[in-house]
């Protein structure tokens, strides 16, 4: 989530050399452009929210971590999510019907939201990867069984790449 349009008390990433004008927060009242800055805020921390519990709420079987958030303090003392991440494993299964199904959740996981982060898209592209290398795995494993060949399992594992995998984070 992109929050370059709003500037804080402190000097941050989002918003460097910002400051406070006096009589904010302190006196109990803001300004008008406090005001603003303090909706702005809450409408950037509902979204991030709501973006980061899609991931949680789709992702069975593949979410190793809770939703964490990156704060903002507002104008009027307040914290405000303006980032967030959920850990998603995205190592392959034992099998390519296993890895399939994993690759379907991931990427599932990884759209669930409205609106998609560059990373969200990223990791399920690396998904819709996984699940069509696994499927050619399939294929050439019924093909190596109809001749009569060996193979199964143990040459799907044995794969290179196929142990590969890891834990990412997908960020708002």
């Amino acid at each position: 989530m992109n929050v370059s349009a709003v500037s804080s008390a402190s000097s941050s990433a989002y918003a460097p050399g910002a400051s406070r004008q006096a009589g904010g927060a302190a006196s109990g009242e803001l300004d008008a452009d406090q005001a603003a800055q303090v909706a702005k805020l809450k409408q950037i921390d509902r979204q991030v929210r709501q973006h980061e519990m899609a991931h949680l709420a789709a992702g069975a079987g593949v979410v190793t971590s809770g939703a964490s958030f990156t704060y903002e303090k507002g104008p009027d003392g307040q914290s405000y999510a303006v980032a967030g991440e959920v850990g998603i494993d995205t190592s392959p299964g034992r099998t390519p019907e296993e890895t399939i199904a994993r690759a379907r959740r991931i990427r599932s996981a990884a759209l669930a939201p409205a609106d998609p982060s560059p990373q969200d898209r990223s990791v399920a592209a690396a998904a819709t990867q996984m699940e069509v290398t696994a499927r050619m795995a399939l294929a050439q494993q019924r093909a190596q069984a109809a001749s009569g060949g060996g193979g199964g399992a143990a040459a799907y594992l044995s794969a290179p790449g196929s142990a590969s995998g890891s834990i990412v984070d997908i960020r708002a």
